[in-house]
Order: structure tokens, then C-alpha cells, then sequence
């Protein structure tokens, strides 16, 4: 035993002696190629992926962190290409999930009964990639951001293995919904000083990969004598919309809890400051993404929100302030703007490369035909294109069994509240299920204007989608574990009730013999 202590007491010796050398070689290259702050902004990150090590929660928080306020950021180097922040924050959050996994001596795996059509829409978006290099060089870059669309979708199975306690997913919610209101603050500052200031501002990012100049403010139509639209950090307003669509159907649950997440009195202005920022934006997709989500919240569970829903849009009706925001929505749905007419425009060419390429689309590096090409205002056609009517199917039916999932627990919530203690867990987890389902079905219905959750050029809002579709699924099951209800090869199955932690897993586990 005391040899034991002493091999492991000079291994760790060792380990400190290493990491040592590499701090001060590593500190030493950046102080002398970039200067004392990239270096000392080095040193952080090296601290932060060995705390990731002890703690995956900090590998989560600093997924959530880049995809909210540093979405675009990249290292000031070159390796071929430039890795962006999320690619090493998401990478070190697979790399702390694998060590765990192997060091584990049971090594189980959990599916759930979502993850086989995940797979199988995985399976298929690869063969589409595969196919499509028939007709259009393979690139670096299409190879990177490819890799980048996988990841976020294995991000589903990790999530679903890691979140399988209430406390982890009530922290990873609180940690979405305090960044997304650091970003809209951000937003609404930026918005709010004057434009040289804000140019100045966001132009000190470019040596984190993102534009410069006059051109990093964004207007209506790109036309400076129409109003500014907020962006952030996000670069452009509609992603910052997507984000706050998201962040307001989640949080706003927290609101009919009995004990949220945030006290009230932070809650009610982080609420405000988010749907703010999205009526900044001015992104009528994602308006109408969080607007649905909470209509659906009203009618199914939460009734009094339906009295907060009619007083917004009373003041969104009345108040001089919000007139160019109600003239704009209404030019959109009568098709009269020039960006609802580009959009049909690239509806109608959608929908003619998806006709020619109709089983597998066109792959993700380019299309074959010079009268078309890969880019549309839609996530669905998007899909299409890329991956054919078959990709697109997959992708229904995962949202399908998600929502059908999503309906069945809706219906059992208050037939599986059995004890005092599945009742006091469920009053804790039933504002998070609804908030994680009603971001899903934002994210849906802004993906009806917007492509940004399944496009190479936006990492960060894909991780976002399949992030959210992860912990609501861990949502799921921790209510399916908590009411007592097992579901074993597609039947219902009565389990003994009783806390949390002494329930077997409500999902399907593989385990390696």
C-alpha cells in the first residue's frame, strides 16, 4: 500500500513537473510571437482545459460561454486552418466525456428512445456527404465544418450520458440562460451608443477572426437610412434572434415555478432584457419562433401566460416606439420587402435543385449544375438540398418521435406524481421540461425562415440545437425515472417509485461485456 501511495505520489510529481514545462514553453512561444496579452489569454486557457479535466461541468459552461457571447471567435494562429474557440471547447468536452467513459468499469452507453433515429439521420447525412464528392472537389474547409455538423450532432449522445441528474440540468439551464442575457446585454449596448463607438467595439474582435469596419453594424435591407438591427457578437442579427428565441422560451417556464431557477426579482429583468434585444434584432423568424413556442406553453400548461402574451402584444400594437418593428413584420407576411422576395426567390431555386437530386441531394460541398446551388432561408429545404427527401424524412421523424415523446409526458405529468418526494422532484423539473421542449419547438418553427441550425457556416447554432434537443431529452427521462415509469422495448413497464438516484435508467443502455 505504501508503495502504491509513493508511485502515485511521484507520478503526480511528474505530471505537475510536465505541465510545468509546457506552461512555460507554450507562455514563452505566445509572449514572444503575440505579445503578454494573447500570452497571458493562453496561460487561461491551459488553467481552464485542466480544471475541463477535473470537472466536465466546466467543459459544458465553456461550450455554452463560446456559443452565447464568442460564437465566431478563432485562435490568432494557423494549423492549416484557424480552430475556433468552440472547436476546442467542444473537443475538450468529448475528450473529458471518453477518459470518463473508459475509465469506467461497466462503460455503459445510453441511447434512449430518440437515439436510434438520431443515428440513423447521422448515418444518412454521411452518406450524402460521401456521394456528393462525386461531383465537387473535397476541400479543407468543407472537411473541417462537416466534421464541426457531426460533432454537434454526437453532441445528442453525450449530452443524454452526462445529464442524467436534476442538479447538472438545472446548472446547465441556468448557465444558457444567464449567457444568452450577457449577450443580449451586450446587444443592447452596442445598439444603444453611438455607431462609431460600437464599430470601434466590435472591430477590437477582429483579432479573434471576426470583420471590421462600418460593416460590422447591420441595418434593414442593408440600408443605413433604415433602422439598425442589434448583433452582438453573433454578426448578424438573425442569429442573435435565434439565440434569444431559444433563451426566451426557456426561461420564461421559470416564471409558474414555485422555486425558479433565478429569484423573480433577476428573473423578470433578464426576461425583459432578452425580449428586447429580440425586437432589436428585428428577426421576424425568430419572433415568430419564440412567439408560437409560448403560445403553445399557454395553451398546454401554463395558462396565466397567456395574459403577459396579450399585454406584449397590446404594447407592441400601441407604442410609437414598436411601429417600424409591426410595419416590417406586416410587409413580411404580405411578401412585400425585398428580403421576403429574395427569400422566395431561393424557395423557388430550392426547391428546383431538390427536385433534380431528389433521393440523397447534392452533398455539402457544391452542387453539380451552375444554375444552382446550395443556400436557402429554410432549414428544412436546406436539409433537402443537402441530404435529398430521404435526409429530410429522417430529420421529420426524429422531430416526430422528439414531439411524440414530448406528448406522452406532457400527459403523464400529474399521473405520475405518486409520493411526496416524485412530487417535490417533478415541481423542480416540470418548469425545465417545458422550457427545453418550448425552445426545441421555437427552434423549429424560426427554421421555417432561417438555416443557421444545420449549416456548415454556423457551428455554433447547430451545437445550440442539439444541445437543447439533448437536455430536453435527459429531461424526459429523468421525469419517466422520477414518475415510475420504465419504457422497455417500446411498452410501458411500472417500476417501484421512489427518489431519483435508487431508479434504474428509463433508457435503452448497452453495455460492453
Amino acid at each position: 500500500m505504501l508503495q502504491t501511495r509513493q508511485v502515485r505520489s511521484a507520478l503526480k510529481g511528474l505530471g505537475i513537473l510536465l505541465l510545468t514545462v509546457v506552461a512555460a514553453l507554450g507562455g514563452g512561444y505566445l509572449l514572444a510571437e503575440f505579445g503578454p496579452l494573447l500570452a497571458a489569454v493562453g496561460l487561461v486557457a491551459l488553467v481552464l482545459a485542466l480544471w475541463m479535466l477535473q470537472n466536465i461541468e466546466i467543459a459544458y459552461w465553456a461550450v455554452i460561454g463560446v456559443i452565447c457571447l464568442l460564437p465566431f471567435a478563432s485562435f490568432p494562429f494557423d494549423i492549416g486552418f484557424r480552430p475556433t474557440f468552440l472547436d476546442a471547447a467542444l473537443g475538450m468536452l468529448f475528450v473529458v466525456w471518453l477518459l470518463r467513459w473508459m475509465a469506467d468499469s461497466e462503460r455503459s452507453f445510453t441511447a434512449t428512445g430518440l437515439g436510434g433515429t438520431v443515428l440513423l439521420f447521422l448515418l444518412l447525412v454521411l452518406t450524402a456527404f460521401v456521394l456528393g464528392l462525386g461531383h465537387a472537389p473535397l476541400t479543407s474547409y468543407v472537411v473541417r465544418h462537416f466534421a464541426e455538423i457531426l460533432l454537434s450532432i454526437l453532441l445528442f449522445f453525450l449530452v443524454v450520458n452526462t445529464v442524467q441528474d436534476t442538479g447538472r440540468l438545472e446548472r446547465l439551464v441556468r448557465a444558457l440562460i444567464l449567457c444568452a442575457f450577457a449577450e443580449a446585454v451586450l446587444g443592447i449596448l452596442l445598439y444603444a451608443i453611438p455607431d462609431d463607438w460600437a464599430i470601434r467595439a466590435l472591430s477590437a474582435l477582429r483579432v479573434l477572426g471576426y470583420p471590421s469596419g462600418p460593416g460590422v453594424l447591420r441595418y434593414i435591407q442593408d440600408d443605413p437610412t433604415l433602422p439598425q438591427r442589434a448583433t452582438a457578437t453573433s454578426v448578424d442579427p438573425n442569429i442573435l434572434g435565434s439565440l434569444m428565441n431559444l433563451s426566451l422560451a426557456l426561461a420564461v417556464p421559470q416564471m409558474f415555478a414555485r422555486r425558479p431557477l433565478i429569484r423573480r426579482r433577476y428573473l423578470v429583468p433578464i426576461l425583459g432584457t432578452l425580449a428586447l434585444c429580440l425586437g432589436l434584432t428585428i428577426s421576424r423568424g425568430s419572433m415568430a419562433g419564440a412567439g408560437v413556442a409560448l403560445i403553445v406553453v399557454a395553451t398546454l400548461r401554463y395558462r396565466k401566460l397567456w395574459w403577459l402574451l396579450l399585454a406584449v402584444s397590446v404594447l407592441l400594437l400601441l407604442l410609437p416606439q414598436t411601429q417600424t418593428l409591426v410595419a416590417h413584420f406586416i410587409a413580411g407576411l404580405r411578401g412585400e420587402d425585398l428580403a421576403t422576395q429574395m427569400r422566395f426567390g431561393e424557395y423557388k431555386d430550392a426547391i428546383t435543385l431538390i427536385m433534380r437530386y431528389p433521393v440523397l441531394g447534392v452533398g455539402f460541398a457544391g452542387s453539380p449544375d451552375v444554375d444552382t446551388y446550395i443556400g436557402v432561408s429554410n432549414l428544412y429545404l436546406m436539409i433537402a438540398e443537402q441530404t435529398g427527401l430521404v435526409g429530410l424524412a429522417a430529420f421529420l421523424t426524429v422531430m416526430g418521435v422528439f414531439l411524440a415523446r414530448f406528448w406522452r409526458t406532457r400527459a403523464g405529468f400529474r399521473r405520475r406524481a405518486g409520493d411526496v418526494q416524485g412530487e417535490a422532484a417533478l415541481e423542480t423539473l416540470e418548469p425545465l421540461w417545458w422550457g427545453l421542449h418550448a425552445a426545441v419547438i421555437g427552434a423549429l418553427v424560426g427554421g421555417l425562415f432561417d438555416h443557421y441550425f444545420f449549416n456548415l457556416d454556423f457551428h455554433h447554432s447547430a451545437t445550440l440545437f442539439w444541445l437543447i434537443i439533448g437536455l430536453a431529452t435527459a429531461a424526459t427521462e429523468l421525469v419517466r425515472k422520477v414518475g415510475g415509469t420504465e419504457t422497455i422495448g417500446g411498452h410501458a413497464e411500472s417500476v417501484r417509485r421512489g427518489s431519483p438516484a435508487s431508479l434504474p435508467s428509463s433508457s435503452t443502455t448497452w453495455r460492453k461485456l
